[in-house]
């Protein structure tokens, strides 16, 4: 690795040595995701229970760099950016593997969630609740400088009651003064804003700029769904989804939605990005829907947590520490130390990357 604090060479990225984990405190436990190019597997680090993230490293010298790039990229955003609405970061090393581990969210996924209560859908105040979770998530994202370009359900975690929603996976995050095109990292058609994936229209080596508005867009997307506990697009395909939106201007209906949801999806959706709210923008106009559904409630100033340099660890929740000290009492994931462990991360690691 070469220093502590360097992932790679060659680039201007490196980890805070406080961001650092020891692989051989890491215990892995059952896989519980698998994307493209990553697995995620339940496990306990430092007697907290942990979601691990593996990276695959691909079979070509130039795949390997783009995920060594795009790892990178997500652990630096993550150690850089704190808030309740996103996944909670807690560290991250390269060797024997690339790996990335954060708290560990048993609510499953937003999408599993949809998924589970259909035909039905969600109370209109839950799905309001959700969206601003994931308004507040975005709207401290864009105030870092940072845009995510792949929201959407898969991407956004549940705690354990379901009352609340956190985002994750930054692979695809930019810092939005970097945002040339690469058409090959964007995120899911269904979801993305037109303008990031119509570019592959334009000549070979021609890029195209794009800036946080993007996220609005793919937010219009996901509430819709919210509300309508239906597939955006439903009946196309992904790349169907995607021509329908970029070059025929085709978006989910919204006529059947309240006035005043219906005008905030249709303006977050605009074909011209800077036709689109910015995300305080649209907490306001949620938070007045909500005012006009349900009684108001006492408002809590939102906090935005960065990095705290006194502390190696961000503060838990406490619906993680009672998790955790639920599953100790199980006997589930055991305070061995794993010097003791005859068989170990990095023999675990030879079965399940």
């Amino acid at each position: 690795m070469g220093s502590n604090n360097g992932f790679y060479s060659g680039t201007e990225f490196s980890l805070d040595p406080k961001w650092l984990v020891d692989p051989k405190l890491l215990f892995v436990g059952p896989k519980i995701g698998e994307g493209a190019h990553a697995k995620v597997y339940e496990g306990k680090y430092k007697n907290q229970n942990v979601a691990i993230k593996i990276v695959q490293r691909g079979d070509t010298p130039e795949e390997l760099a783009k995920r060594e790039a795009r790892f990178g990229r997500e652990v630096a955003m993550l150690s850089r950016v704190q808030h309740k609405n996103l996944v909670k970061f807690i560290g991250a090393c390269k060797e024997p593997v690339m790996v990335i581990v954060t708290e560990l969210l048993l609510g499953g996924t937003l999408r599993k969630y949809l998924l589970n209560m259909r035909p039905r859908c969600l109370d209109m105040r839950v799905a309001i609740g959700f969206a601003l979770d994931i308004a507040r998530a975005m709207e401290c994202l864009h105030s870092h400088g940072i845009i995510h370009r792949d929201l959407k359900p898969e991407n956004l975690l549940l705690t354990e009651d379901h009352k609340t929603v956190k985002l994750a996976d930054f692979g695809l995050a930019r810092e939005e003064s970097l945002t040339e095109m690469m058409t090959a990292e964007t995120g899911t058609y269904r979801w993305m804003a037109p303008e990031l994936y119509s570019t592959v229209t334009l000549r070979h080596g021609e890029k195209k700029h794009y800036n946080h508005k993007v996220d609005a867009y793919s937010f219009a997307i996901v509430l819709w769904e919210l509300i309508h506990n239906k597939l955006p697009f439903e009946g196309m395909s992904n790349l169907q989804a995607a021509y329908a939106a970029a070059f025929k201007n085709v978006r989910p209906s919204a006529e059947d939605l309240p006035e005043d949801l219906a005008r905030i999806v249709t303006l977050c959706w605009k074909e011209d990005p800077n036709a689109r709210p910015n995300f305080s923008q649209i907490i306001q106009m949620l938070l007045h829907y909500l005012s006009t559904i349900s009684p108001p409630e006492p408002v809590v100033p939102q906090r935005v947590f960065t990095s705290n340099q006194n502390a190696f660890f961000p503060p838990e929740s406490p619906g993680t520490s009672s998790l955790m000290a639920k599953r100790d009492d199980t006997g589930d994931t055991p305070n061995t130390p794993m010097e003791e462990k005859p068989q170990g991360f990095f023999f675990c690691f030879k079965h399940c990357y």
